[in-house]
């Protein structure tokens, strides 16, 4: 599982380091891709793969499915970590989620989430004000 916040800087080759806490559990070799929010994605390999099957299973015939599917895949990159913990993150990927150095990296669960430091701190700053709201909501699910 991956928890925490922690703040890093892209170098100028466009690599980051990743916390030494999430290098274990993002494994060898794991997937970058556009995330929703407009940060980026990280998954293991083994949640990229059971992520794969679901979105597989989307009904082609829908044009929303389609669409997102695409989206998704077409940014995916596949990363491994160097010798001192840094991933490259492709240009592209640096362009969507606006990464120019000050950058957050968030554990969420299942997946490892790369935020420009602006948008995590818009972001936060809104989810911040309406977080006892979208706990009220959350109570519909269990929790």
């Amino acid at each position: 599982m991956f928890m925490g916040e922690f703040q890093h800087t892209l170098d100028e080759k466009g690599r980051i380091t990743m916390p030494v806490k999430y290098r274990d559990g993002l494994g060898k070799s794991f997937v970058i891709t556009r995330g929703i929010d407009t940060c980026l994605f990280v998954y293991p390999m083994t949640e990229w793969e059971t992520l794969e099957s679901k979105l597989k299973a989307l009904p082609l015939t829908r044009a929303d499915a389609r669409s997102f599917v695409r989206f998704f895949f077409s940014g995916a990159t596949e990363c491994e970590l160097d010798k001192q913990g840094r991933a490259l993150i492709p240009g592209s990927l640096r362009d969507y989620a606006t990464l120019e150095r000050d950058c957050v990296v968030i554990g969420v669960s299942n997946r490892v989430e790369i935020w420009s430091q602006s948008a995590w701190t818009e972001y936060a700053e809104g989810a911040n004000e309406s977080f006892a709201q979208l706990a009220e909501k959350l109570v519909d699910f269990d929790l």
